[in-house]
């Protein structure tokens, strides 16, 4: 798949106030479907698939999982079956019922049992022709895929902010950094509360954090959390720049850029790149919160 993920320069208020340059990396627009870092991740998971001869795939995910629709539309592409196992009760939403338009089978598990994911992939039918990639794409193979990123970049940036969940794309990004010999000062943003494990995730699958900065108080509460002052934000940037973020990865990352442009943490002239995680029709789910 060709990657289509320009640098654009964003106009805003506070960044002429703080007289520096902020630029977005558009990888919400790769794939309407695999966007952002989700297909970063898949990449080389569906190489590794292939190599080994698999026919299907198998993964983990929430009711809202961009991730799980992301692997339904590359299995689909790819001549892969699929399935995924969903966290908690049985439901029906436009992110699931576009999962199963792509073929993919949904099992619904409680929380206890969805926490042994290696025991629910063993006790599949097809276990022994299927390919496990894990919740969110995290691993060694959806880090190097994100590392990728940075030698997609067309210039030099001071400052490069991202949103965490697990910190697979962190990792990369890290990783990229080092590889292309990059000045850059990596920002991290976790997007659960008590992130401070992710550096720890980083650290597991191969990168070094010296390049790094972890942001771990713009969770606004823990994962799909929010507040009004997030709501507020996102509403605001949207309207501002005609750029769709939502408030459980990019909205949360925005925020703490802003947040600390806004606290003069970055010196005048400072380029900084903003990485666009996609993640948007995890925005059907969050809606409700943006009616007046």
């Amino acid at each position: 798949m060709l990657l289509f993920s320009p640098e654009q320069l964003l106009s805003h208020p506070l960044y002429q106030q703080k007289s520096v340059q902020v630029y977005i990396k558009r990888d919400d627009m790769i794939h309407p479907f695999i966007s952002g870092n989700k297909w970063r991740k898949l990449k080389y998971n569906l190489l590794k698939a292939k190599e080994l001869g698999k026919d299907t795939l198998i993964t983990f995910g929430g009711a809202w999982s961009n991730h799980i629709l992301a692997v339904a539309c590359v299995a689909a592409s790819a001549g892969f079956c699929a399935k995924a196992f969903i966290r908690g009760e049985e439901i029906s939403n436009p992110v699931l019922d576009m999962c199963r338009l792509f073929g993919m089978e949904l099992l619904f598990v409680s929380r206890e049992d969805y926490k042994d994911k290696e025991k629910l992939f063993n006790g599949i039918e097809e276990a022994d022709r299927s390919f496990m990639i894990d919740e969110g794409g995290s691993g060694t193979e959806g880090a190097r895929g994100c590392s990728e990123l940075v030698g997609e970049l067309e210039q030099q940036y001071d400052h490069i902010f991202v949103a965490a969940g697990t910190g697979t794309t962190a990792a990369g990004i890290a990783m990229g950094i080092a590889q292309e010999d990059k000045k850059s000062l990596l920002h991290v943003i976790p997007v659960l509360k008590g992130g401070g494990f992710i550096a720890d995730e980083m650290l597991q699958l191969g990168a070094n954090l010296q390049q790094s900065r972890l942001h771990p108080d713009y969770h606004f509460g823990g994962y799909a959390k929010v507040k009004p002052q997030l709501i507020q934000f996102v509403q605001s940037f949207v309207r501002q720049t005609g750029i769709m973020i939502e408030p459980t990865y990019t909205g949360k990352a925005l925020f703490a850029l802003h947040d600390l442009l806004e606290k003069d943490t970055f010196e005048k002239g400072s380029r900084i790149l903003f990485i666009h995680t996609g993640g948007l029709t995890g925005l059907l789910g969050q809606l409700k919160h943006f009616q007046d």
